[in-house]
């Protein structure tokens, strides 16, 4: 039986069913911005940590966030999140926090400086699109988004309604 290195990095060869290095990280989605998509064009997406209070991060299990009118910005060289939604935890008594407050976002500093810029200079607006876990961590997805005109989400829409027309038909015929 082969011994376990030092380092707790265990071979690819164990057979003892303990986890390997190598294994893919666990995504559970807590809340998604589905409105993003409507109003929206997401350019490109950035994962970010976010910094909560242990009642925050229990809420969140719970499933209670929402991301309906939440927008990201810049301040003093820190990347924050605005209007993002956590409702207080039911057990938490006096150590709730309010619920719709400014949280600080973790990136690193040359990325947050890049998107100031782009936002800045480009007219984009960053959008969080998704609240997740990785592992035990949350996560937010930030998305680097250009506003939809009216015109182009009628389109969408009729370009959306039109496909489950045909899908309706093609199923139709396939019975």
């Amino acid at each position: 039986m082969k011994r376990a290195p030092k380092h707790g990095i265990i071979s690819s060869n164990c057979q003892e069913g303990r986890p390997r290095a190598t294994e893919k990280k666990e995504f559970k989605t807590a809340a998604t911005n589905r409105k993003a998509r409507h109003e929206y064009y997401i350019e490109d997406s950035y994962e970010a940590g976010i910094e909560l209070f242990g009642t925050e991060v229990k809420s969140i299990r719970a499933g209670t966030v929402n991301l309906k009118d939440s927008f990201c910005a810049v301040r003093d060289g820190e990347l924050f999140v605005y209007h993002m939604h956590v409702s207080p935890y039911e057990k938490g008594n006096i150590f709730n926090r309010d619920p719709v407050r400014d949280r600080r976002l973790l990136m690193h500093r040359r990325e947050i400086r890049k998107l100031n810029a782009l936002v800045q200079r480009d007219g984009y607006t960053l959008i969080p699109l998704r609240v997740y876990f990785k592992n035990a961590r949350v996560k937010l997805e930030i998305g680097l988004c250009r506003g939809k005109k009216n015109y182009d989400k009628r389109d969408a829409a009729a370009a959306r309604d039109a496909k489950r027309e045909i899908d309706r038909h093609i199923k139709e015929r396939n019975r």
